[in-house]
């Protein structure tokens, strides 16, 4: 049966060579080989012809019918990005490192199988081949299994170490019970409930309770405050499963213009509501057919707004959610991940709870006060809805946009009228002079949200100052595979900082401003050649781009030591402060 295959695929490749004249036959493309080297590790590759490539998930290194021994580890080269697969366009080569189990010395022979397949650059797949070597080791150098617990303890430690806190978050949804994986994802959304992402939903929140009017009670109150959560956690979920599965960027897929806009002016829409130019509510057409009772109608406007929030205002990319999707990503077990997603989101949602059942407890009685706060809350939805359009506009008419808002809701306030409560004359003049600061800035060519004046600022030329003074950071941007890997090998021997980023992305713009502006970090980073992988367009090159690096979504930081290996333990996902990025900074 194998002489028949052989001659059969002999016949083939005739043929196939009768019309393109230049293609391999299988032993001539690709040449196996593995030999031991003085470490007793064994060196294996697969040496292949000019125009041939291999596919990485395809080469596999095992050992077969070797007993006491086991393979510790394998160091492989990196592969790159082709026509959407992870390919070897060079002769890969494989360190590979035994260990023994037992006290086994002196020479042993072992098996190893090297598992191929791979194609011709001119269209011809070759069927999957393997060979096996048979190789001398000296066990003596091997090491045991049966080592002391402490060395035991730090091996393990060394492989954690390889990893990066994403990889580690996946492993965790592995090895972990089902019960444990959802209370570890419970937690880290309570964290991440903590951070910027989160905090434009509080007045999303707070308005539709505070919308409901008259009537309203506490328990009210929470039922919608849950049903925007779960809502909120179920569209979270739906997005995440399918990033997973499809290697989808979870941002940039719904920051397309038009998409923001729309959400916008949605926001608008919620906040000349609260200023009653008219009653917002669903079509009674709509609400008799969903429910027979019109009073469900608020429950069904708080879950689509829950349910969009979480797409739109949402989502930051930070290591739990990316942990999760790399291992949906990995295993396809939608299930898991998808539950792991879910319980995050709820952690996430527990302030809001608490925020929504407060706004329905504390909620003022009908009359001036009432409409103040509706008032209030027009303006903090306008704020969302401006705060939604830094995606996508310059800083400068962002800041203008804030600006008018400020002036605007300040005079509403009373701040020049000689009547009123002391304490809202005083916020509202506060309110102008801040707003009127935002507005000459921009006026001045140099808006700033925290430092609005600081154009004002006489700058010291001393010499001793010289050191405190920021200066501006250079990265070489790049937004194809085959641009970064040219800027790669190009920077061989170097330290390397490869930042992934996006226009659209406000994590990215926080730490640019943060983190990057810092002095320490900004003399740290002299030691590196600074690269940005600009996702902003999400077309093929960057989807293939963040593919080939498992990122979902900016920010993500990866570094590359001087001999050009991915430091997967330094990755950082989501936005960190300087210090702990300085710790990152120690290769």
């Amino acid at each position: 049966m194998k002489i028949l295959k052989n001659v059969v695929l002999f016949l083939l490749f005739s043929l196939v060579s009768l019309h393109a004249g230049a293609f391999l036959m299988p032993d001539q493309a690709f040449k196996p080989y593995a030999k031991v080297n003085e470490k007793s590790q064994i060196i294996a590759g697969v040496k292949i012809a000019d125009a041939i490539y291999l596919y990485k998930e395809k080469l596999k290194i095992t050992l077969v019918e070797t007993p006491g021994i086991s393979i510790k580890k394998i160091e492989a080269p990196k592969a790159q990005e082709h026509m959407g697969d992870a390919v070897y366009l060079q002769s890969p080569e494989f360190i590979v490192t035994l260990k023994k189990e037992g006290s086994l010395e002196g020479l042993k022979k072992v098996k190893l199988k090297i598992e191929y397949q791979g194609c011709s650059e001119q269209g011809l797949c070759y069927e999957p081949s393997e060979k096996i070597f048979t190789l001398e080791v000296d066990t003596s150098k091997l090491g045991s299994d049966l080592a002391k617990l402490g060395g035991v303890l730090e091996e393990t430690a060394t492989q954690q170490q390889e990893k990066s806190q994403t990889d580690l978050i996946a492993d965790t949804i592995k090895s972990s019970s089902f019960l444990v994986v959802l209370v570890t994802f419970f937690v880290f959304g309570l964290l991440l409930s903590l951070t910027p992402c989160v905090f434009p939903m509080i007045p999303i929140i707070s308005g539709l309770i505070i919308s409901q009017g008259e009537g309203l009670t506490t328990k009210k109150a929470f039922l919608l405050s849950l049903v925007y959560v779960l809502a909120m956690a179920v569209a979270y979920t739906l997005a995440g499963i399918l990033a997973g599965l499809f290697g989808a960027n979870l941002q940039a897929a719904l920051q397309n213009p038009w998409v923001v806009y729309s959400f916008a002016a949605v926001f608008v829409a919620l906040a000349a509501s609260m200023f009653g130019f008219y009653e917002l509510k669903l079509p009674d057409a709509l609400v008799s057919r969903v429910s027979q009772n019109p009073k469900r109608s608020g429950f069904i406007g708080v879950a689509i707004m829950g349910f969009l929030s979480a797409l739109i205002v949402g989502p930051c990319v930070a290591a739990p959610l990316a942990g999760a999707l790399v291992y949906i990503g990995q295993t396809g077990d939608a299930v898991l991940g998808g539950a792991a997603l879910f319980t995050m989101s709820l952690g996430m949602g527990v302030p809001l709870i608490l925020v929504g059942v407060s706004a329905g407890k504390f909620m003022p009685k009908p009359g001036a006060w009432m409409t103040l706060v509706n008032e209030i809350f027009g303006v903090l939805m306008l704020a969302v809805a401006v705060w939604m359009l830094e995606k996508i506009l310059p800083s400068s008419v962002i800041i203008l946009m804030y600006a008018m808002l400020g002036l605007g809701f300040s005079l509403h306030l009373g701040a020049f009228k000689s009547v009123g409560h002391s304490f809202k004359r005083a916020f509202s003049t506060i309110l102008f002079i801040y707003s009127l600061a935002l507005f000459i800035s921009v006026l001045a060519g140099a808006p700033s949200m925290t430092e609005p004046l600081a154009f004002l600022k006489v700058k010291s030329v001393a010499v001793n100052d010289q050191a405190t003074q920021k200066t501006e950071l250079h990265f070489t941007k790049v937004t194809s595979l085959d641009a970064l890997n040219v800027l790669l090998e190009k920077n061989r021997g170097k330290k390397i900082l490869l930042d992934f980023s996006a226009a659209w992305c406000t994590a990215c713009k926080e730490l640019e401003e943060v983190t990057f502006s810092d002095p320490r970090v900004q003399k740290k980073l002299q030691e590196f050649v600074l690269i940005r992988a600009d996702v902003t367009e999400n077309g093929e090159k960057e989807k293939a781009l963040s593919k080939a690096y498992g990122v979902f979504g900016p920010p993500v930081i990866l570094f590359f030591n001087k001999e050009g290996k991915l430091l997967r333990s330094k990755t950082i996902v989501g936005f960190v402060e300087p210090e702990l990025f300085l710790k990152h900074l120690e290769l």
